[in-house]
């Protein structure tokens, strides 16, 4: 599967790239990730628990940074084994560009699945990875930004936000 997009990130290019090659950000960034260790020189490894579909599987796995110009572009290349539930493999190329409003990140993904996690069919596949390539996005988006303005809780006054429940309930 392939997919691109591309982010307008309101942070200095050094402050985007300083993200993208630290073991923290990364694991504050990868949804469903308990932890990441290592470093951009050696590579990272990861531990990522996520549920596609009716499977929900634990991967073990490890990130390689290559082609790293500083500052305009890198490869991330990573595969991870989910035991009986499969393997996931793909890599990414990102390319930062300095903008006015501060870098501009544009992104194409490849990844391949195999096992358990093949036999769910693409439109699954091919939806779940959509989703968590934009929630990494987003969430590095957040780390270096801060929260977006206007959540689903601004109408509420300070001290008194609900949870989701609470407001589906009207408790």
């Amino acid at each position: 599967m392939h997919m691109s997009d591309e982010r307008e990130i309101a942070a200095p290019v050094a402050d985007v790239w300083a993200a993208l090659t630290s073991a923290e950000t990364l694991q504050a960034c990868v949804p469903g990730a308990k932890e990441v260790t290592g470093n951009a020189e050696d590579g990272f490894e990861a531990t990522v628990t996520q549920k596609v579909g009716p499977v929900k599987a634990t991967f073990k796995g490890n990130v390689v940074l290559s082609n790293m110009i500083e500052g305009e572009s890198l490869t991330l290349t990573g595969e991870g084994k989910g035991g009986a539930a499969g393997f996931a493999k793909g890599g990414a190329d990102v390319k930062l560009v300095e903008t006015e409003a501060g870098t501009l990140l544009s992104y194409e993904v490849d990844a391949k699945v195999g096992g358990k996690l093949a036999q769910l069919g693409s439109r699954l596949i091919d939806g779940f990875a959509k989703k968590m390539a934009d929630q990494f996005f987003t969430n590095l988006q957040e780390a270096l930004e801060g929260p977006a303005e206007g959540g689903a809780d601004e109408a509420a006054p300070e001290g008194e936000k609900k949870g989701l429940l609470k407001r589906l309930t009207g408790g």
